[in-house]
């Protein structure tokens, strides 16, 4: 925020006509364990309030609301020898986002103002207790079961895509802030021809809501999608997408790292592009030009990009979707753990944590909400005869990795049964069934090794994951199999 702008936010604070449950005025008490507590109580009562932000001031008088100024500078602050601004970061769960502003009021009237995000998810707990304001006063939220329950029912209303993340700008800023001539291209739109009529389609899409004459609230979904620039953002900037380039098989040394900037609907084009002009090439000679080929399929890099995008949880602050480009590999990377188990990534229905989002990015032909994504990935990698795809999910994030070609001798007992069973599932959700004959095309095998592709799918049905489409028949020769949740 800028000098002239932080004053006028003092202002409008201090006309408030009482001191409300989520703004707290201080002179000079700079108790680290307090200010803790406010920044939970504050941010669970903004949530209450339906406030974009809470805010604790020091420099203003209690009551009159005076501006007085104060002797605090937190950013001198030290808990040990933590800053205090870390040390509140990892004593709040989840981490509270705020942003500390120190300026002059006026010449020699230092203030301080923390600027706090709320959290839209879960209550936001300083060590081992949750706080609320009650009126005036701090207590802890256990003590008001009945605001704990409507602070739950807040968050089960309002998903992260209709949070604001920047609110009370004039209409000329948003214009500033987001690409509207790309939402209209992506929806097949013609562009409005003034202002007014940009700016109401986005109060129709809920990408903006009016607060006042020509002044408007941007919400997450919009700027989301549709930033110039993430950065212009401050709770949206760590969720730009990085791509990062490394030398070799392991993350020892990175050639390279390119964050993109842009919102991820105008910069999914521009996204997908760089990411293929980083991935391993060959050429092939055509019947007159010779062409040059990626390693990994274009449709499979999309397609798993998009689902990082749309599956992520944004609760998680401080960390977003990222792609890793080894010499033998690429993760494709999304925080948070995905709602149903990855071994029914290709049949179960789909389930999005942002509903708004996957929506939007349907509309636009960036994803389909019809779960046959996993499906595309799965084809276009027998096509070109690549290894099976990895999901992996950690205690924070799910992981999609994708191989390069590897022949079969090579080929652990792990990625062989994922193989077979991954190509089951593509057999039946398209209407067909493997047998050892469709697992020796998948895995590009001659027919002579008939009994090493037998042996493969013995391994998978030891492992559960298959099973015969008819237990009581005795014939291999002429086997058919199917996933386990068939």
């Amino acid at each position: 925020m800028t000098q002239l702008t932080l004053q006028s936010r003092l202002d409008s604070l201090c006309a408030l006509p009482a001191e409300t449950e989520w703004v707290e005025f201080k002179h000079n008490n700079a108790d680290p364990e307090v200010i803790g507590e406010y920044l939970s109580a504050l941010s669970n009562s903004a949530v209450l309030h339906d406030q974009p932000r809470a805010w604790l001031v020091w420099g203003v008088q209690d009551g009159e609301h005076s501006v007085i100024g104060t002797s605090f500078h937190p950013r001198r602050a030290k808990i040990g020898n933590q800053d205090l601004e870390g040390w509140l970061s990892t004593q709040t769960y989840p981490r509270v986002d705020f942003r500390i502003h120190e300026f002059e009021y006026r010449p020699g009237i230092p203030v301080v103002l923390f600027e706090i995000i709320p959290c839209w998810h879960t209550p936001v707990r300083f060590r081992d207790h949750e706080f609320i304001r009650v009126g005036s006063t701090k207590r802890r939220l256990k003590d008001y079961p009945e605001r704990e329950r409507e602070l739950w029912e807040r968050f089960r209303r309002t998903p992260f895509e209709k949070a604001i993340c920047v609110d009370d700008v004039p209409g000329s800023r948003v214009l500033e802030l987001l690409d509207y001539p790309s939402f209209f291209e992506l929806l097949g739109l013609p562009l409005p021809e003034g202002r007014a009529g940009i700016l109401e389609k986005f109060v129709q899409e809920r990408f903006i809501a009016g607060v006042g004459a020509d002044r408007f609230n941007i919400s997450n979904l919009a700027a989301i999608l549709f930033a110039k620039k993430l950065s212009d953002f401050d709770t949206l900037a760590r969720k730009a997408v990085r791509v990062i380039i490394y030398k070799g098989t392991s993350r020892v040394e990175t050639q390279r790292e390119q964050p993109e900037s842009k919102g991820y609907a105008n910069g999914f084009e521009g996204l997908i592009r760089y990411i293929n002009e980083q991935l391993p090439a060959s050429e092939v000679l055509g019947q007159a030009f010779r062409r040059e080929v990626r390693m990994y399929p274009e449709i499979a890099i999309r397609e798993l990009v998009a689902n990082a995008l749309i599956h992520q949880d944004f609760g998680m602050t401080g960390d977003g979707p990222k792609i890793e480009i080894f010499d033998d590999r690429v993760e494709i990377t999304n925080p948070g753990r995905p709602l149903i188990d990855t071994l029914r990534f290709v049949d179960e229905p789909p389930q999005s944590r942002n509903e708004h989002l996957a929506g939007l990015m349907r509309r636009m032909n960036i994803c389909e909400e019809r779960g046959s994504g996993i499906d595309k990935t799965l084809f276009q990698l027998e096509l070109h005869q690549l290894p099976a795809p990895d999901f992996r999910v950690t205690d924070l994030h799910t992981v999609a990795v994708l191989f390069a070609a590897m022949p079969l001798n090579r080929m652990e007992k792990p990625d062989r049964v994922r193989a077979c069973y991954l190509h089951a599932c593509l057999k039946r959700v398209s209407n067909d069934v493997m047998t050892n004959e469709s697992l020796r095309k998948r895995l590009d095998m001659p027919e002579k090794d008939y009994p090493k592709a037998s042996r493969i799918i013995r391994e998978t049905i030891e492992s559960g994951l298959v099973k015969p489409s008819d237990p009581d028949s005795k014939s291999r020769k002429h086997a058919k199999y199917l996933p386990f949740w068939a």
